[in-house]
């Protein structure tokens, strides 16, 4: 008879499928357009989204904005001192995997003809590092990106909202045999499968990224794990959707306001044709 898995014990004492304890603050900062301190137990990630009135050479004369992302660890943020990227006069091969995952997952959700003319950077600065934090940068970065559109569209710089369904993600892996959600720094250095998933609120799949870290698994295994992601981006949807919800109040009586007030018709529709 095959002796059952023992259950892993997880901090915070939380069961398989639950998230750490997840906090956004929001407007940490002064002068950053949109900004957010997002904490995941002992992951803290800070994020700032700045505007700027010029798009990418490819993009000029397009009628297009433009959202693009940068990541970065302090260098303390980890059990032992990280050189400074820019000492090496480059970044990680790392680092650039994930700031373009943080870009492409964002921009996956931007009518960027919305926005023309414009570029937002959104920087995800990593005070802190225990497991999680592509995830937990991208689930802020929608907060503070989120906060620089609204800023834009209550000045009257955006004549319609550029964002669709929220976006969140979240790591999930299996550790001793169990699939476990939002895994920490020690769960995903023993994991056997690690798998981080970007979705939306609605339930459509951004992106996934899933390796066979110690073993190979099936394809229930894996359908297994996404269906368990979906669970905590869910939950980690509703923590934005509470942070945001006087900004998103604002924005939706401006966009009220802008669909009542109806374009006045030219005076030759008003009379017709000539005869």
């Amino acid at each position: 008879m095959t002796e059952p898995t023992p259950a892993v014990r997880r901090s915070h004492g939380r069961a398989a499928g639950a998230l750490r304890p997840c906090r956004i603050e929001i407007d940490v900062l002064k002068f950053a357009e949109g900004s957010a301190l997002i904490e995941l137990g002992d992951t803290r990630v800070l994020i700032a989204a700045s505007v700027d009135t010029r798009v990418p050479a490819f993009l000029k004369d397009s009628g297009q904005g433009w959202v693009t992302a940068e990541y970065s660890m302090l260098p303390r943020a980890t059990h032992t001192r990280t050189m400074r990227e820019v000492a090496q006069g480059r970044p990680s091969g790392r680092t650039s995997e994930i700031q373009r995952l943080i870009g492409r997952s964002l921009r996956a959700v931007v009518d960027r003809s919305a926005m023309p003319d414009r570029s937002i950077t959104v920087d995800c600065d990593v005070l802190q590092a225990d497991g999680g934090t592509r995830t937990a940068a991208i689930t802020g970065a929608y907060v503070a990106l989120t906060l620089a559109l609204a800023r834009l569209l209550l000045r009257n710089d955006l004549k319609a909202w550029p964002l669709g369904d929220p976006l969140a993600a979240v790591s999930v892996g299996i550790v001793g045999g169990q699939p476990l959600l939002d895994l920490e720094y020690e769960e995903d250095r023993d994991a056997e499968v690690d798998m981080n998933v970007v979705a939306t609120a609605g339930g459509s799949l951004v992106e996934i990224q899933g390796t066979g870290e110690r073993r190979s698994f099936q394809r229930a295994e894996m359908d297994a794990l996404v269906d368990l992601a979906m669970h905590g981006i869910a939950q980690l949807a509703a923590v934005q959707a509470a942070v945001l919800e006087g900004t998103l109040r604002e924005v939706a009586e401006v966009r009220g306001r802008t669909r009542r007030q109806a374009p006045a018709k030219p005076e030759r529709d008003l009379w017709g044709p000539p005869r």
